[in-house]
């Protein structure tokens, strides 16, 4: 399918928290024909500074490298393949308080929430003993706000829930907002691994892997312990913060 240049390069930065549709997303945006995409690039730098304990850490900082400079220059810099698009999973903790983020004004800054009982809920599932740095709350609200005062606009925001509703009309907004056309194609692709996956995906995308479209929403009731529960109560606050000016086609 022939697709309508954008006049300009469109480099899409998409700000999540662990445990959302930010890996199904990454799907939708690569069976574009038009878009390249790049899975968590600050991840390695992350994990080497902070040390933090994840599954195949070391694998993870070998694959994605330490060079934050490097990265960002890439973040910004030339389309891979001659695409036109180029659309970035990040995760909001990756962006450490250490970075500059005036390069962030190369980008069409996108942010994805979702309900942080939720999240935790997930995330625990494969990772204990989780903090409130640990699933992106605070970093995506203080990441919205740099990225407002830096472009004078309110950035897009998706709510992973709203989405899932109905992906076709959400998808048809999103590309609206940022000045491309809708694909079809966006809907659905192919199960199994790509080469664009990082290689943590063994540890976390089992689901994205069996996959072949986005999954219908299931509301769901979730459980929590004490501990989780106050990291969720701690985190609402800015999960609302940003849902109220969630997209609502």
């Amino acid at each position: 399918m022939q697709l309508n240049v954008p006049a300009q390069p469109l480099r899409i930065a998409m700000w999540s928290g662990p445990r959302n549709i930010s890996t199904a997303l990454m799907r939708a945006w690569e069976n574009r024909a038009d878009c390249v995409v790049w899975d968590e690039p600050l991840y390695g730098y992350y994990l080497d500074k902070t040390g933090i304990p994840h599954p195949g850490a070391s694998e993870v900082i070998d694959a994605q490298g330490t060079d934050a400079q490097a990265i960002i220059a890439r973040c910004i810099g030339e389309i891979p393949d001659g695409k036109s698009i180029f659309y970035q999973k990040h995760m909001t903790l990756h962006l450490l308080p250490e970075l500059e983020r005036d390069w962030l004004e190369s980008l069409s800054n996108c942010f994805l929430i979702r309900e942080p009982e939720a999240v935790i809920a997930s995330y625990g599932a494969v990772r204990s003993d989780l903090t409130l740095d640990d699933i992106g709350f605070v970093q995506q609200a203080n990441l919205f706000d740099q990225v407002r005062h830096m472009s004078g606009e309110i950035p897009l925001v998706i709510d992973s829930r709203e989405f899932l509703l109905d992906p076709e009309t959400m998808l048809r907004a999103i590309c609206a907002r940022l000045g491309i056309e809708f694909v079809s194609q966006m809907l659905s692709w192919p199960a199994g691994r790509r080469d664009s996956d990082g290689v943590w995906g063994k540890h976390w995308y089992d689901s994205v892997w069996k996959s072949t479209g986005f999954a219908p929403w299931q509301e769901k009731e979730y459980r929590l312990g004490a501990t989780d529960q106050t990291i969720a109560e701690q985190a609402r606050p800015y999960y609302e913060k940003l849902y109220r000016y969630r997209l609502q086609p």
